[in-house]
Formats: C-alpha cells, structure tokens, sequence
C-alpha cells in the first residue's frame, strides 16, 4: 500500500519560506538549503517548500489552489492562532468565521499558498438561503475537518 508522508509547495524564495513558517510554526526545519526546506509537522506530515527554479518538471499552477489543513481543537484555539499569525505577518483571506464544520480562519503564505485553520465543532450554523434570511442548518457536514476520524470512526 502506498502512503502519503509529504506534501511539496513550490516557492520562489525557500529561505523566506522556510524562515515565514518556522515562525508560524514555532518550529526550525530539519533540512535546509538554498532551494529547499523541510519541516516535519506534529503530525509526522512532512512540509516541503522547494524552489520553483529548475524543478522538473516545472509546475504548472502556483499558490492558491488549495488548502493546506491545520486541524486544531477547539474554537478558541483558531481565534488564537488567528491573532498570532496576523502578528507574525501572515496574509489573511479570511478571518475567523464559523463554517458547518466548525470555527475556521485562511491565512496565505508569501506564494500565495492557502493555509485553513480550523477546530471546533458547531452544534448548529445558520445557512442563507438566496434572499440572504438565515434559516437553520439541517444536516451535519461530513469532512475531515471534524475530527480527522475516517468514515467508520464519524458519528451520523
């Protein structure tokens, strides 16, 4: 079976990468190079920012065309993590909102690349309907936003 372990951004400048999430991240890489920097996240997920110059093959699309998840556990805990990333310099696309899945906030780093934060679970979140009159959400969210539990683990 193959496993991911990694996730690879391409940046233009590693060491303002490298140095823009070990402050984020409260952590040093483990590997470092002029092109290239490695960090190794709680989670054992590995974060590769490597210099888009002479990558083969080039990448064809740049920062913003997805997420990447931090999962937190509660609510509280993103509004932290909003305020001190804001302080750390970090872009904010989004400020701290309450989502079906929980509390979330989206930050970009200096590529454009889209950083989610979110924890927490909502018991109810009003949804807008088309007139923009909220009315009440009926139904769960089933995401890995939850709780990172797998299908089996989620409650209905």
């Amino acid at each position: 079976m193959i496993e991911s372990n990694s996730i690879l951004l391409f940046v233009t400048d590693a060491p303002k990468s490298a140095s823009f999430y070990g402050q984020l991240l409260g952590q040093e890489p483990v590997e470092a190079s002029p092109t290239f920097a490695m960090f190794i996240l709680p989670s054992g997920l590995a974060l590769g920012l490597w210099s888009k110059t002479g990558v083969e093959p080039a990448p064809a699309a740049t920062g913003g065309g997805c997420d990447l998840g931090f999962k937190v556990a509660t609510a509280d805990t993103v509004d932290t993590l909003h305020a001190e990333w804001q302080g750390k310099g970090a872009t904010i696309l989004l400020p701290p909102t309450n989502l079906d899945f929980g509390r979330t906030f989206v930050a970009a780093d200096p590529d454009g690349h889209r950083l989610r934060v979110c924890g927490g679970r909502l018991k109810h979140v009003p949804q807008l309907d088309r007139s923009g009159i909220g009315k009440p959400c009926t139904h769960r969210a089933r995401s890995w936003l939850h709780a990172g539990l797998s299908r089996k683990g989620r409650s209905a």
